[in-house]
């Protein structure tokens, strides 16, 4: 190639595009090599999606391709988001079905941010900078963590669109061309349409950039002209979507041409702008927004006001404090990467302070050591870009181009091992296996679509999708109605996880999808009433009920088993006080070693099979009983009991064809859960089982 400087032809910069976007989607198909041949991971002839998340878009999908989900008032219509609308239009004009579309359009979404990359560095005439660090950028551990095949999300945009506003804005402040301030309000008035939750970015980036400008180039008219189209693309406009984003493409491409073909004195230029960063930050509500995302990560406990509900965020991993190391290595691969990115960014700024425009990207990314590990995805392209640029800088005190190159290359290189290296390791399984799908299935073809099924959020989006029935709480509604889902899993009364279960429904329903937790124990109000009464009252069979409009079902998966006690937290608590109400016990292991009847298991406790006795930490308790389950190949569950002790505190269930065992206190296993999942034991009177199997077991509710 004719390389002047890292510098290449257009129509070899074209071709490198392509060889870096290839060499990140190619990446992004180890995962799919690796499972290719697992048909547990298979519905409708494709590979299943790998987040939860996307079922909820899918969903989306499916009610627009396929009239599905007309009942459920949580599903957006297709120009919400724009990875719904991708998907509709993909369905439409391309011969893949929906599966397909969902599982590689991350991949090949994700994968243009090697675009904005290398254009960047193009503007230095330095594009082979920009190849290298794109190599590294596309497929660092956490941006590919978030953008692999099957992560059916909006993260798929979340870096990559705002690197391209970064490159336009970068661009403004060296040709001073307002065009370049033009694409780069059109790219920050679309950005909400691609990943809503990321408008505190931008919004910081749109104020630094105001920053720059005005320190750097106070006495520029351009400055003002580029201010007036930059803050009108932040103010949110108050219409239904595609509306507003097509209201505000169209104003900005009106605004760019009479700012270009009129004369504006300078001093009302400097006005204009004023007003509209003035209108900005009150209809963007810019510092609520920032702080409410900031204390929705750093909120810890239960709700202080009214009554006292847990919160949900922190029990979310990917919203918990990480360690440095951790941090280190999702934005580039390892802490000496960290390190050289940091430096190279340092010298990115003092050799072109444009770069100061990527504060807000680095800021946020920087912000995971406390609010958790998905934000540092939004630092990756930034630090690959430095890290690259410190190769580069360093292979200039050669005077042979050779080794020049060949220093940023192996350099390179040796930053994307170990991320490659994590790649190849990260084998993250599908949302549900082939054998799930199969029961809700079951369910969709017993169930009505305004029925509703009652889980732990965590299977709100896939239960939708799969049985196309809804649910109380989701992977999007983390509110008090936890609550109520938690207190049907662990009570001990059948009763009352009747009741609560068609008053909570209905409740919901005919109070326009409120809180329904808020609505029933008038959470707040001045008559707020005492929620361990009404509990109370839901025990008694005689309870009177609202008229039943709709089929109510419960849906225990085995896969629970293992966060159960994080599910029981939030119903463990008397919300008077905050305090909980008991200690539960419930631990889920398997056998380390078995000598003459001693069972010592993998998480330290050790079983006494012969005098009935487990020891805890220090302590000696007694146990009550022994149960040993299997799985029959009807669905039903066989038992065999031991009585050991009737004063025992303890129980332990061998689920012989899970290879399982569970400690637990004797009054979890008295719990819904338990009871109906793990021991297939229901009140018949209040239950139907309607679907059976080693993964799940489903109750319609009868009352």
């Amino acid at each position: 190639m004719n390389i002047n400087e890292y510098q290449v032809t257009n129509r070899q910069l074209i071709g490198l595009m392509i060889i870096a976007y290839m060499f990140s989607f190619m990446v992004r198909m180890i995962w799919v090599f690796q499972f290719q041949d697992n048909p547990a991971f298979y519905w409708n002839n494709e590979l299943m999606i790998n987040t939860n998340d996307g079922y909820f878009w899918a969903s989306s999908a499916q009610k627009v391709l396929y009239s599905m989900h007309m009942h459920n008032h949580q599903i957006p219509n297709m120009w919400a988001n724009a990875i719904i609308s991708f998907s509709v239009l993909f369905a439409k004009i391309t011969p893949f079905s929906l599966e397909t579309i969902m599982l590689y359009l991350p991949a090949v979404i994700s994968s243009l941010v090697v675009i904005p990359m290398m254009l960047i560095a193009r503007l230095y005439k330095q594009t082979l900078w920009g190849f290298f660090a794109a190599l590294l950028g596309a497929i660092a551990w956490s941006y590919y963590n978030r953008t692999m095949v099957g992560y059916y999300d909006t993260d798929m945009f979340a870096a990559m669109a705002p690197m391209f506003i970064l490159y336009f804005l970068i661009k403004s402040t060296l040709d001073f061309d307002l065009k370049s301030a033009l694409y780069a309000g059109l790219a920050i008035a679309i950005y909400p349409f691609l990943y809503e939750s990321g408008q505190p970015v931008i919004y910081a980036m749109g104020i630094i950039y105001a920053l720059y400008m005005i320190f750097y180039h106070r006495n520029e008219q351009m400055t003002y002209l580029s201010l007036v189209l930059v803050f009108f693309s932040m103010i949110p406009l108050k219409f239904e979507p595609p509306y507003n984003f097509l209201a505000v493409l169209i104003v900005l491409i009106g605004l760019y041409s009479v700012l270009k073909q009129t004369e504006i004195q300078q001093k009302k230029l400097m006005i204009i702008s004023s007003i509209l960063f003035i209108l900005f930050m009150y209809f963007g509500n810019v510092f609520g927004m920032i702080f409410h995302q900031i204390m929705k990560y750093v909120s810890t406990g239960t709700a202080t006001e009214g009554l006292h509900f847990y919160s949900v965020i922190q029990t979310v991993r990917e919203a918990g404090k990480i360690p440095f190391d951790t941090f280190a290595n999702r934005i580039s691969g390892s802490q000496i990467g960290l390190v050289l990115s940091l430096v190279g960014y340092i010298v990115l700024v003092l050799r072109h302070r444009a770069f100061i425009l990527a504060l807000p990207l680095i800021g946020i990314g920087m912000f995971a050591l406390w609010g958790g590990l998905r934000f540092t995805v939004y630092a990756v392209p930034v630090a690959a870009m430095s890290a690259v640029y410190l190769f580069c800088t360093l292979g200039e005190s050669f005077k042979d181009k050779k080794l020049k190159y060949l220093l940023v290359g192996f350099a390179t290189a040796a930053m994307l091992y170990p991320n490659i290296q994590h790649i190849i390791e990260y084998r993250v399984p599908t949302v549900l296996n082939t054998a799930e799908v199969e029961d809700l299935q079951k369910l969709n073809a017993l169930a009505d679509s305004k029925d509703y099924t009652l889980s732990w959020w965590d299977y709100g989006y896939p239960i939708w999708y799969y049985s196309e029935t809804s649910t109380l709480i989701d992977g999007g509604k983390h509110n008090n109605d936890n609550f109520i889902i938690s207190k049907i899993m662990q009570t001990t009364s059948p009763e009352l996880a009747a009741n609560l279960s068609r008053l909570a429904v209905e409740t919901y329903v005919d109070s326009n999808y409120s809180i329904v937790a808020d609505t029933l124990f008038k959470n707040g109000e001045k008559d707020q009433i005492d929620p361990n009464v009404l509990l109370s009252e839901l025990e008694d069979e005689n309870y009177i009920l609202p008229k039943k409009t709709r089929d109510i079902y419960l849906y225990l998966p085995f896969r629970m088993l293992n966060i159960f006690p994080t599910v029981s937290v939030f119903g463990n608590l008397n919300l008077m006080t905050g305090e909980k109400e008991k200690n539960i016990v419930f631990y889920p292991t398997t056998v380390k070693e078995n000598k003459n009847g001693m069972i010592t298991f993998r998480n330290g406790i050790v079983f006494n099979s012969t005098n009935g006795e487990i020891i805890l930490g220090n302590k000696s308790e007694k146990v009550r009983n022994f149960i040993m389950t299997n799985n029959a190949e009807n669905g039903e569950i066989k038992l065999k009991s031991q009585l050991y002790h009737m004063d025992g505190t303890y129980a332990i269930v061998y689920m012989q064809s899970y290879g399982k065992f569970i400690v637990m206190d004797t009054d979890i296993f008295n719990s819904t859960y338990v009871q109906m999942f793990i021991l297939g034991k229901y009140d018949k009177n209040l239950f139907e089982l309607v679907v059976a199997s080693p993964y799940s077991r489903i109750y319609k509710l009868k009352r």
